[in-house]
């Protein structure tokens, strides 16, 4: 292997997908850290290779043959490297391997960023935020084929009109299954991770000018559902005999008191409950989405079902509090849940965490700072949204108070006339 100061090349062989006792071989690039795989298209017997050498072993011609390409292989990599080393241009892991198979800069596509996104991102993701990815990923193929007749488009390309005319066909695409046609904000929010991949190419060098430069978002704020306290009276109350639906009904009104979302509540374990600075029980968990410690005192309710589950051998056998079900399966039956509680709403999961917010804390007193820190929110104007949702409430049930006085002031009127 070959080395500088930011420069590794590894030959491999990938003996976890042998084929006829034969393995292909591929080199992989590492400048500070980061990598790029390049496949060789050649092909080695699993017996014949020394993973220590990165190199076949043996001394017959069709061996000698194969080292000797690997040799030839290996400075043309590092020669790639100098090159752009005196071209003084960036240096990537990718820049040289497209240096090498005949790519410059210029020529790099949208598929070129987004194979670079997946390598670069790696490990750093959440699954949920890398799924949101591939989805975006997916409508912009969508959009290529059906708008360019092509599955690719070099990055020097792209101009202002481009996103004009993605943005155009997300609001226009019509799912072929259930779903319905995207909203304002769903648009936008595959238009901004589109964006981000610019932006990542543009760091890299790939690109000379950003076509998102005039372009701007425009996201509908819109107010947080929540429950209110006879709707999730309603669900505290209901009592199911089918397993699937109460142990649902548990992790929402759980979450309802402690502000957890899904992936938090089914994470939980005995270790996250500790002693508090009041000697009561609290959650000391680091969320998955920010990776933020939160501490979180368990009210009456929530120890109460966690008492329930507390020798259920379903949350034994994988060292968790509750039972684990996908979040899928989970709002799907929030929906009968609805239906038997006679909540209009659109119940999800996440509408939990709202409801702690709103109904559980803000409407009972809680001051606003104290709510931010059980959310987990670093910036206290986005626990305000809530705040702004109380006042909607407000003006809502003052309204309803006004209609009352009026008409007892009729009925009053009425009756002196009379």
């Amino acid at each position: 292997m070959k080395t500088t100061s930011t420069l590794g090349i590894l030959f491999w062989a990938d003996l976890a997908r042998v084929k006829d006792s034969q393995a292909s071989i591929y080199a992989r690039i590492t400048v500070k850290g980061k990598r790029a795989t390049l496949s060789l298209k050649r092909k080695v017997r699993v017996s014949d290779w020394d993973t220590h050498r990165g190199r076949a072993r043996g001394t017959n011609q069709s061996i000698r043959t194969l080292n000797n390409y690997l040799e030839q292989v290996n400075s043309d990599l590092f020669q790639c490297y100098q090159d752009l080393k005196t071209e003084r241009k960036l240096i990537t892991s990718n820049a040289i391997k497209a240096r090498y198979l005949g790519d410059d800069e210029q020529n790099h596509s949208i598929k070129d960023i987004i194979n670079y996104h997946y390598e670069d991102m790696e490990g750093k993701l959440k699954w949920g935020t890398q799924k949101n990815y591939y989805t975006t990923e997916k409508y912009i193929s969508k959009f290529l084929l059906k708008r360019y007749k092509t599955a690719d488009m070099y990055l020097r390309e792209l101009d202002y009109n481009f996103i004009l005319k993605f943005e155009k066909y997300l609001r226009g695409y019509v799912p072929t299954d259930h779903q319905r046609k995207m909203g304002n904000n769903t648009v936008m929010k595959h238009i901004e991770r589109f964006r981000k991949l610019i932006n990542l190419a543009l760091k890299l060098g790939w690109m000379e000018k950003d076509p998102f430069i005039n372009f701007k978002s425009h996201i509908i704020k819109n107010e947080r559902g929540f429950l209110s306290s006879d709707e999730l009276n309603a669900i505290e109350e209901k009592q199911f005999t089918i397993e699937r639906l109460q142990l649902v009904r548990d992790l929402f009104v759980f979450s309802c008191y402690t502000s957890l979302s899904y992936i938090d509540v089914i994470n939980l374990t005995e270790d996250n409950i500790n002693i508090g600075i009041d000697g009561e029980l609290w959650i000391h968990y680091r969320r998955e989405k920010t990776t933020k410690l939160i501490r979180i005192p368990l009210l009456p309710k929530a120890l109460q079902i966690m008492e329930i589950y507390k020798n259920n051998h379903k949350s034994k056998s994988r060292g968790s509090l509750f039972p684990k079900i996908s979040n899928q399966k989970l709002n799907s039956y929030l929906k009968e849940i609805a239906d038997v509680c006679g909540i209009k709403k659109n119940l999800t999961f996440h509408i939990a965490r709202h409801t702690f917010a709103t109904t559980v804390t803000l409407s009972n007193g809680i001051p606003i700072e104290t709510v931010s820190k059980l959310l987990g929110h670093s910036k206290i104007s986005t626990t305000q949204i809530y705040a702004k949702v109380l006042e909607r409430k407000v003006s809502d049930d003052m309204k309803k108070l006004r209609d009352q006085f009026l008409s007892m002031k009729k009925v009053s009127e009425r009756t002196t006339r009379k």
